[in-house]
């Protein structure tokens, strides 16, 4: 059986490769992504994250030229979410895209909670970049 995903998206009025950048730096987490970091910081090799669901650890997808900026986050109890995220090319802007997966036993209710809160973070991803 397949999971339900939805893919959430932005514009940017920034250059893809900029965007790129900043999304995929584990540092950066705590300044866009408030679902997942209110802190995070590189203890012992691993990107550490304070989160709602308490210390987790993040995990990026190695640097590449094709946008994909994918990370799992690993909780405590070694449970691990995979969140698929892009960067897309768009003209001179992109569009920055997270692919939401509706986990097991998450209630409609829950899931467009989920969905508003990725939303508000690629807000504030384009309210950083865009200057606004």
């Amino acid at each position: 059986m397949t999971s339900q995903s939805v893919h959430l998206g932005i514009g940017i009025d920034r250059p893809a490769a900029e965007v790129y950048d900043y999304v995929s730096q584990p540092a950066n987490l705590a300044q866009w992504a408030a679902g997942l970091a209110g802190s995070i910081e590189l203890v012992e090799g691993r990107w550490v994250a304070e989160s709602p669901l308490g210390q987790v650890v993040v995990e990026m997808t190695e640097p590449n030229r094709y946008g994909v900026a994918d990370h799992r986050v690993i909780l405590a109890s070694g449970e691990t979410f995979f969140n698929p995220m892009r960067v897309i090319a768009d003209g001179e802007g992109c569009e920055l895209v997270f692919t939401l997966r509706r986990q097991p036993g998450v209630s409609d209710a829950e899931f467009d909670r989920d969905a508003a809160a990725v939303t508000a973070d690629l807000a504030r991803v384009k309210q950083l970049l865009e200057g606004h």
